[in-house]
């Protein structure tokens, strides 16, 4: 009898190549492994009201989302963890007095001030133009982003940076010390981008909360992913895979490498440690 494991995939860069495209490798992989019996968990850095209806689809058991401040078993809430509105309000007024963009996440939605969300959807229409894969995978995140006077700062799970300088992380960490956790993000945009949370909200402690749920020991986990904020998963999963477009630094922290998103890394990743 083959041994129950239990997997958390990150969606961007590891399920999603672009927008909306999933590899067929990955959908199969997915859903062959829970007929087998293993579970599988998202474990993103979107909101849950920002992952892509084609991902939704391949059926999941779970997700993590917000990079950790939020975790659901089947239609059970798990962890429920926002930031104090005086952290948002605090993170808002160092982005306005540095000058940086900012989108603010909660787990219902986007939200930014209206010069952010017109850079954004000019990106999105240039990387659209330039790409036909995108343009027919027709991914509208920048499109569902709302007005930041429509935020509620009570429910806020995390905030996304934007700044034209290449230094924002280093100078938001020193900033902002040990009383927020910063990390590079990975927009594709000049300059420099990153996600602000509180400390100890990561996808590793949403992934022990969901553990306990489920009655499951760390050693039966695999995390896969190829971002910072995958990091905590890797650390706490009792096999963290890289994926094979991941930062070098970043695949130096996982215990294996497994092929990139365009080819097939999610099955290979399942195949090699057991799941399929």
């Amino acid at each position: 009898m083959t041994t129950q494991r239990i997997a958390f995939l990150d969606v961007d860069g590891t399920i999603l190549l672009h927008g909306s495209i999933v590899a067929q490798s990955t959908v199969d992989a997915v859903r062959t492994a829970r007929t087998a019996g293993h579970l599988v968990f998202l474990a993103t850095g979107r909101s849950a009201a920002d992952i892509h209806p084609t991902v939704r689809g391949i059926g999941f058991d779970g997700a993590i989302t917000n990079g950790g401040a939020y975790a659901v078993v089947g239609e059970t809430t798990v962890v429920a963890d926002p930031m104090p509105r005086a952290a948002v309000d605090e993170l808002t007024a160092l982005f306005d007095r540095h000058r940086m963009h900012y989108v603010l996440q909660a787990d219902a939605g986007l939200f930014a001030p209206e010069p952010v969300r017109v850079r954004l959807a000019e990106v999105t229409r240039r990387v659209r133009a330039s790409n036909p894969q995108v343009a027919a995978a027709d991914d509208d995140t920048a499109d569902r982003i709302r007005d930041i006077a429509l935020a509620d700062r009570d429910a806020i799970a995390k905030a996304v940076f934007l700044s034209e300088a290449h230094d924002s992380v280093e100078r938001l960490r020193r900033d902002l010390g040990d009383r927020y956790h910063v990390i590079p993000g990975s927009i594709p945009m000049p300059g420099s981008n990153g996600e602000i949370g509180m400390p100890g909200v990561t996808k590793g402690a949403a992934i022990r909360s969901v553990l306990d749920h489920v009655g499951m020991h760390a050693d039966a986990a695999i995390g896969v992913g190829d971002s910072w904020n995958d990091v905590e998963m890797f650390e706490v999963c009792g096999t963290g895979v890289a994926m094979g477009n991941a930062p070098d630094a970043l695949k130096a922290l996982a215990d294996d490498v497994t092929t990139s998103v365009s080819a097939d890394g999610v099955a290979n990743a399942f195949r090699r440690h057991g799941l399929i």
